[in-house]
This record gives C-alpha cells, sequence and structure tokens, in this order.
C-alpha cells in the first residue's frame, strides 16, 4: 500500500512533463481553469441531489431515469401548408414537441402584404397573418395533446391570440392547451432586436400575457426567458447566465407589481439556454443557472418549491456551425447536444448541418433529430440522474459560475433592474464586446476552428440546400389574407380593434382584447397597428464597441499591412474609404454587422452603421446622402436574393454604379454566382477572415493590396 499522492506531487510532476510551461488555460468568462481538479478544491461544496432544492442536479428527483428529455426541434418555413406538412413527417420519426419557427416579417408585425416585408416573408420561418393560417399550421395535430414551443415575442399577442382562436375553432378550449410562448422581450432588446413596441409598453404585454395565462391556461408556460440569443450574439457563458436569470427577475418582479401572487405564476416560467462547444462550461452553467433561480425566487418570497425550480430548453449552437466543410457541423451538434443533456435540459433542439448556409433539408433535418434520438436509446445517458454530479472539475466549474454571474447581477440590481440596465446599453455593449473578442480570437487561429482555421480543405464539397421561393410564397399568402378580409364581418372586426386600441390606452389586458379581436379575423398586422398607434414603433441605431480588434492584432504584421493600405487609399482619395454596413428587411440579428463594422473602424475605415430593418430604398438613399465608397449588406434571413439586388438596381438608377456592394452573412455558394451577376462584387460567408475581408474590399477600391505573407511595396501607392 503506496500513500495517495498529493495535489502538490502531481504538480511537480505536471510540470516536468511539460518543461514547467503553466497548462492553466484562461476562458473568455476570466476563469482560470486549471489542468487538474480535486477533492481539495470541492471539499466545501454540496451540490445536493436531483429533485431537491437548490435543484443544482436537476429539477426532478428521477432525471431521464424516469422519461427522457423531449425532442422539440425547431421548424418552420415558406407557407403553413409545407410546416404542416414537415412538422407532421418529424413527428411520425419520433420527435415528441413542436417548436415553430416565424418568419420575420410575422415577429415584426407586419402582415404578408405590407411594402417593407417583400423579401422577408416565409423566408426564414413560417408565415402567419390570420387566424386561418394558423389553423392551417396545426392541421391534424392534437393540440390537447402537442406540446407547442413558439418563438415570439415583438407579436407575441397576436400570434398567441391566433393560436388560442384555432384551439378553439379544433374544439380545443384554451385551458387545454399546454407548450411555451417565448415572451421574452428584454433579450430582443440586448440582441435579437425583434422587437416593435417601445420597452415600457412591452414590459407590459409581458405582464399581461403571464396574467391571462395563469387564470386561463394553467397547462401553458408564460415566458421562455432567454438566454440562447444573447450566447448567438457572442455573450460569454457568465453574461448569458447573469443578463437571463436578471431578466426573468424583472419579468416576475413585474408581474407581482400587477398583483399577482408568486406563487401562481412562477412554476409556468421556463428558460432558453443556447449550448456551445465549450463542453464543460455549458454543462456547468445550466447546473449553476438552477442553483442561481432558486435563489433569486427564494429571495422575491416564493413558497412553492415548483416556483423555484429552473426548467428549461436547449438548442445547439447556431454560430458554432460553419460553412466550411460543413459535414463537422455533425460533430459539433453531437457534442453540444451532449452537454445539453449531461447539464439536464428538459427539451432540445439538435441544428441542422447546413444551418450556416440556408434552411435545413429533410436530409440534414433528419440527421439533427436522430442526433437525440441515438443519444437517448444507444448511449445509456438516460440510466442515471445526473451522471457528472460530484465530478471535481464539474462541481467547482459550477460554484464558479455561481459566483461570478451573481457579482453581475448585483450590478444589474444597482442600476435599477433589468430594464433600466438593458435601456442604459450596457449588457448589448458588453455582449458585443465578448463578440468581437471571439471572432479576433479566432481570426488569429488562437481558437481553433477544424476547417476553417486549421485543417483546411483546398476545395470545399457542394452539398444540397433549400431555397424558398420567396416571391411565390408572398402572393399565396396575400391570397389568403384577401380571402379573409373578404369573408369577415368588417364592422365587427373594426369594433373589435377600435376596442384592443383604447385598452392599450388604458388598463385592460391586452391578451384578451386581442383574442376577441382574432375571432373577428383581424390580421397580425392589424392586431398590431392598432396597439403601435398607441404606443409607437421602437427603432434604434447601433454603435458597435470600438478598440477590439486593434488591441487584438497589436504587432501583428499582417492587420499592420492593412490599417496601412487603408491610409494609402485615405491618401488617393483624399478622404477614409467609407463603409456602409447594411441591415436591410425584418432580420435584427446584428451580431456579425456590428463585428464588420468594429473591426473596419478599428484598421482605419469610416465606417456608417445603418438602422436596422432598412428597406433597399432607405439604403440607397442613406449612401447617398452619406457619399459612401462601398455598402456591406449583412445577410442572415435568407433575403439576399431579393434585396442585395434591388439595392444595385437603384444605385445604378442613381447613376452610382461605382459605390461597390458586397454582401456577407448566411449565403449558400450556389446563390453566389447569382449574387455576381447582379453585381455583388464581393461574398464573405461563415468564417470569413476579417482582416482578409478588408484587405480584399481595399483591393475593390483600388488598391494594390498585397496577398497575406507578402510585404507591401512601393506599388501599394
Amino acid at each position: 500500500m503506496t500513500d495517495k499522492p498529493s495535489k502538490s506531487e502531481w504538480q511537480a510532476r505536471a510540470d516536468k512533463e511539460v518543461k514547467g510551461r503553466d497548462l492553466t488555460w484562461h476562458t473568455p468568462e476570466g476563469i482560470a481553469i486549471q489542468p487538474l481538479y480535486t477533492a481539495e478544491d470541492t471539499e466545501a461544496l454540496d451540490p445536493g441531489l436531483p429533485g431537491f432544492a437548490p435543484f443544482t442536479r436537476g429539477p426532478y428527483a428521477s432525471m431521464y431515469t424516469g422519461r427522457p428529455w423531449t425532442i422539440r426541434q425547431y421548424a418552420g418555413f415558406s407557407t403553413a401548408e409545407e410546416s404542416n406538412a414537415f412538422y407532421r413527417r418529424n413527428l411520425a420519426a419520433g420527435q415528441k414537441g413542436l417548436s415553430v419557427a416565424f418568419d420575420l416579417a410575422t415577429h415584426r408585425g407586419y402582415d404578408s402584404d405590407h411594402p417593407r416585408v417583400r423579401g422577408d416573408v416565409g423566408k426564414a420561418g413560417v408565415a402567419i397573418d390570420t387566424v386561418r393560417d394558423m389553423e392551417i399550421l396545426f392541421d391534424e395535430i392534437p393540440l390537447e395533446t402537442m406540446s407547442v414551443s413558439m418563438t415570439m415575442n415583438g407579436a407575441v399577442i397576436p400570434v398567441l391570440a391566433f393560436y388560442i382562436v384555432a384551439g378553439e375553432r379544433a374544439g380545443v378550449s384554451a385551458d387545454k392547451l399546454s407548450g411555451t410562448i417565448q415572451n421574452d422581450i428584454l433579450k430582443e432588446f440586448m440582441v435579437r432586436n425583434t422587437y416593435i413596441y417601445p420597452p415600457q409598453p412591452s414590459m407590459r404585454i409581458v405582464s399581461d400575457i403571464i396574467a391571462y395565462t395563469s387564470q386561463n391556461m394553467p397547462r401553458f408556460n408564460s415566458i421562455s426567458i432567454s438566454g440562447y440569443h444573447m450566447h448567438e450574439a457572442g455573450a460569454t457563458a457568465v453574461q448569458e447566465l447573469a443578463f437571463t436569470i436578471a431578466d426573468g427577475k424583472e419579468y416576475a418582479k413585474r408581474a407581482m407589481e400587477t398583483g399577482l401572487d408568486i406563487d401562481a405564476f412562477a412554476p409556468r416560467l421556463s428558460f432558453f439556454w443556447g449550448i456551445g462547444m465549450n463542453f464543460f462550461m455549458e454543462i456547468a452553467k445550466m447546473r449553476a443557472a438552477r442553483a442561481l433561480w432558486h435563489d433569486i425566487m427564494h429571495e422575491l418570497g416564493a413558497q412553492n418549491p415548483k416556483s423555484k425550480m429552473l426548467r428549461t430548453h436547449c438548442q445547439t449552437s447556431g454560430v458554432s456551425l460553419q460553412e466550411q466543410d460543413p459535414y463537422n457541423n455533425v460533430i459539433r451538434t453531437t457534442v453540444e447536444a451532449m452537454a445539453a443533456v449531461l447539464g439536464g435540459t428538459q427539451s432540445l433542439h439538435t441544428n441542422a448541418l447546413d444551418e450556416a448556409i440556408a434552411l435545413p433539408t429533410d436530409f440534414s433535418a433528419r440527421i439533427a433529430r436522430n442526433t437525440q434520438l441515438v443519444l437517448q436509446e444507444e448511449t445509456g445517458i438516460t440510466n442515471v440522474a445526473d451522471p457528472l454530479g460530484g465530478s471535481y472539475y464539474i462541481e467547482a466549474l459550477t460554484a464558479e459560475l455561481v459566483d461570478k454571474a451573481r457579482a453581475m447581477i448585483a450590478e444589474v440590481d444597482e442600476a435599477g433592474g433589468m430594464t433600466a440596465y438593458v435601456a442604459s446599453g450596457a449588457p448589448k455593449a458588453a455582449i458585443e464586446r465578448a463578440a468581437a473578442a471571439k471572432q479576433a480570437s479566432v481570426d488569429r487561429g488562437e481558437t481553433v476552428v477544424v476547417g476553417v482555421n486549421k485543417y483546411v480543405l483546398d476545395e470545399e464539397a457542394q452539398i444540397d440546400t433549400l431555397d424558398i421561393d420567396n416571391h411565390a410564397v408572398r402572393k399565396s399568402q396575400i391570397a389568403r389574407l384577401e380571402k379573409v378580409r373578404a369573408g369577415r364581418d368588417e364592422a365587427a372586426c373594426r369594433a373589435a380593434l377600435d376596442a384592443l386600441r383604447d385598452g392599450a390606452k388604458g388598463e385592460a389586458n391586452l391578451l384578451a382584447l386581442a383574442v376577441d379581436a382574432a375571432r373577428q379575423d383581424a390580421t397580425l398586422g392589424e392586431i398590431s397597428s392598432a396597439m403601435e398607434d398607441v404606443f409607437g414603433r421602437y427603432n434604434t441605431l447601433p454603435t458597435p464597441v470600438r478598440g477590439v480588434f486593434a488591441e487584438a492584432y497589436e504587432n501583428d504584421s499582417r492587420y499592420d499591412q492593412v490599417v496601412e493600405g487603408v491610409r494609402a487609399v485615405e491618401r488617393r482619395l483624399g478622404h477614409k474609404p467609407k463603409l456602409m454596413v447594411a441591415k436591410m428587411g425584418q432580420d435584427g440579428h446584428d451580431r456579425g454587422a456590428n463585428v464588420i463594422a468594429s473591426a473596419f473602424a478599428d484598421m482605419g475605415f469610416d465606417v456608417l452603421s445603418g438602422p436596422l430593418f432598412q428597406t433597399p430604398e432607405e439604403t440607397r438613399d442613406m449612401a447617398l446622402a452619406e457619399d459612401v465608397d462601398a455598402i456591406g449588406a449583412s445577410s442572415l434571413a435568407a433575403g439576399h436574393k431579393t434585396l442585395i439586388p434591388e439595392l444595385i438596381g437603384l444605385l445604378r438608377e442613381s447613376d452610382r454604379a461605382d459605390i461597390k456592394v458586397i454582401a456577407g452573412g448566411v449565403i449558400p455558394q450556389k446563390d453566389y454566382d447569382f449574387l455576381r451577376d447582379a453585381g455583388v462584387q464581393g461574398i464573405y460567408g461563415p468564417g470569413s477572415n476579417v482582416v482578409e475581408c478588408a484587405a480584399d474590399v481595399l483591393r475593390l477600391l483600388g488598391h494594390n493590396m498585397p496577398p497575406a505573407g507578402e510585404e507591401i511595396g512601393e506599388a501599394a501607392e
């Protein structure tokens, strides 16, 4: 029998093996990850048991040993008919719950015939204009037994009203409907931007939905507090944890201020996390979230243990998916799905391999769904509740995340709560700094992405992608809109809309009034407009962070080449090269646009960030007024084949074909020739190196920029 070696003895042996090199890893969260964890690191920690407070090890005692997590694939595209057929195929193949993706016109409260959304209808989700659309969406799907999740925040009132009335028309009363509506508007003001109204009336809408569902829909979750979109926007695990839990605290306090008892609504609150590639960090994040939420709800006075029990849906990361060597995305999604499961999720969506390029095909969607089936049926993961509980590393990392998130939540509280903190712009700026730092780390090769900055293929293989005929979908939707309007009692519909408008001026429950309007076949756009008449429509101008790229690339020769190239162009033009970063259409995902704006500004470009949701005409007008040299059109919602060619045509009509138009974002390679033929001069997909993008733009502006690795010469002038 030998004596048990100490951690210091292990350290001495490890130091000898690696010749004294420090093996500590510093994460983006500012956590120093030791190369070894032992009982010494966890002796003061007690994570408890699954199903018992503080629920660190899971909300239910049996966890997956009693029932596995729900396979809830997020999907929706084109028309209600197409999406319904897709849902039914997936349900027949083993999916257990539905998660509806709506198109951006719907998110932003516009009917499909509105001129602002002609490039958005049916492209990144299903178009829903009327109760009739919702009826078709769930045709032959039993709403009394099927759990339905709906990712909707901006137009949450009409969408939920349509769902309730569609249920009524199918013979299913509201008290029998089960599922979740996202209804998380605070994170929209931070990252995703599919808001409609200003913050204060938006928070009233959240409270009205919580009140209505508490009284009428006991099986329905009134809110899904989402960290996912913060994760996708570049937030660190600590930021995602702290801001999401703080959002939940704010919603609970607002509901209590309306007179609701916390235990009347809190058991129906749920959460939604993004799951990325730092495997153990993501597991620890979910465990930390449960501990934090338990303590927050206890502080707010909750008595019912179910009020303190954080239940969650998870989705594998979209931003970790890559256009290059895309079959690697299957592996990434599998790793992330395992992290979600080992972290204790209640339901899960697994992304398809082609989602960095286009909407999923049936082929890629089947692989994504079957990833979960294999984990459930073949791995043995479901045989033990919280199998990683007690891991020295997991428990220590969980505790560190709890401490760091608590400190950040305290900052939010000092600012007056999350509504005030969001209004200050502080969380959005913090997330944008984290996103820019991460992009710089990838570009410099410090963070490895296989197939992108290491082990890169000489030639990419083409894969089949799904393309939606936006024009055909819009035509179909407009025809149904006209039919619904022609067949309704117009006077009754107008009276219901007037009542909603009056209710918005007072204190009546907005969801109850919208349900009345939906029963009279008011459209989504009409219901949204009735509230907009009172609340107004909210707009904001992006203000990208500065200095992150300059700091990350200090003393980098290639970066310095580009900076000098920008100066050379400035000398030739008589002004700094001016780039307008444009977000056309109703897509509010602005991570990529803000990263580009930050990086190009740091490299010396004069960067103009256009407001979100511009039309091609508005983009053209702003570009002409500001006399830009180039326009970078950011596309993540598949509207590129409609909106970008339209912009180029408008520039030509204005005799400004000299303004270079480049495109970036989620654009399938099969569309590259189409865009080039339309006049796009540079296309940069996911994984593009930002510094090399800038070098390419300089070439487009006539500068003799050398390839990477070559010295800049006199000809550069």
